[in-house]
């Protein structure tokens, strides 16, 4: 067993040992999801041995220094409010494509080892989405850098769901009875070696999130491979098309100081600085409620605080990247 295939089944086995050491305290009801984390232990301990894991990419460059600017949040938005970042301010720089009905989402997206605070996270990723945000369904996937949640504090491939809203349903990974995993290629919550280096070679990774328009569950395809997927009865909202696709980056910042975070997001360079020093996401595609995938118009980009983090979008989708955008930001520069 290799020594990131190690560490991300000791960080599954750290999370059950969690769970069962009060076994008096366990519901009844709770059991269901322990052995669900169970059998994905020994899965991954089936498999580890057997795994060839595609390496992606480089080293944390890090960003020009400049005057202090305070990064306070100005765009709350429930639809993002991950539980594990609770009581933080969220900080966005999205793409999205509201009001319609949805099949599936994807893009390719550049890896970086963005620097982030403890405990603070950046992610990287697409949201599909259904539901008003009191009750809202979502599926996820991408790459993040979590110190508030992550067991080795690096550039990661993860998953999330939520059923209600970001309340009770749902978790990350297999961190809880939902995401059921298929495929052992990759490791989820292993740290990504190697990844980006700044005015260097770049590495990138293709996501796919789409419905299997028969049994109705949400797929995860990683580089072309299915990872997994989603099981409709999850959901309220998902069992049917979409609503919503995001794409772009987050970072979370703790309060109730609500004051600056250096937390970056994507390479933590701005998006000005173009190909090989921001971040980007290219190639993004859709599939419409008859399953036929295109290429996304009219898109709306929301960006909280461009001082800090930016968004430049190219929707022209004949060109090497299609239609792609570049993201990111250092955050507070001092």
């Amino acid at each position: 067993m290799e020594v990131v295939h190690f560490v991300g089944a000791v960080m599954v086995l750290f999370d059950v040992v969690m769970v069962v050491e009060s076994p008096a305290e366990i519901e009844v009801e709770h059991f269901v999801d322990i052995v669900a984390v169970l059998i994905n232990v020994v899965m991954v301990v089936k498999y580890a041995t057997e795994m060839e894991v595609e390496h992606f990419v480089g080293v944390v460059v890090s960003y020009e220094t400049g005057e202090v600017i305070d990064c306070v949040d100005i765009f709350k938005q429930p639809t993002f409010d991950h539980p594990l970042l609770k009581n933080y301010t969220m900080q966005y720089a999205i793409v999205s494509l509201p009001d319609g009905n949805y099949n599936g989402a994807r893009a390719t997206i550049n890896l970086w080892n963005p620097t982030v605070v403890d405990p603070e996270g950046s992610f990287s990723q697409i949201w599909v989405a259904a539901g008003p945000d009191e009750d809202l369904n979502t599926v996820e996937a991408g790459w993040m850098v979590n110190k508030g949640g992550s067991f080795t504090g690096q550039a990661e491939i993860f998953t999330y769901w939520t059923s209600d809203g970001y309340k009770e349903r749902g978790c990350y990974n297999v961190k809880c009875r939902g995401f059921v995993q298929i495929d052992a290629d990759f490791l989820l919550g292993s740290a990504i070696q190697p990844v980006s280096t700044y005015d260097g070679q770049q590495y990138d990774i293709k996501v796919e999130i789409k419905k299997d328009m028969y049994t109705g569950s949400w797929v995860l395809s990683i580089s072309d491979i299915e990872v997994g997927f989603w099981p409709d009865d999850l959901f309220t909202h998902l069992r049917g098309p979409a609503d919503a696709i995001d794409w772009g980056g987050e970072t979370g910042k703790k309060v109730p100081d609500g004051g600056p975070t250096s937390s970056q997001m994507g390479s933590g360079h701005f998006p000005s600085e173009g190909y090989g020093k921001a971040s980007y996401f290219r190639n993004l595609k859709f599939l419409d409620d008859e399953f036929n995938e295109r290429d996304p118009e009219n898109l709306n980009t929301h960006v909280t605080r461009p001082e800090c983090y930016d968004l430049v979008l190219n929707e022209d989708p004949f060109t090497t990247f299609g239609v792609n955008f570049f993201y990111g930001g250092p955050g507070i520069s001092a």
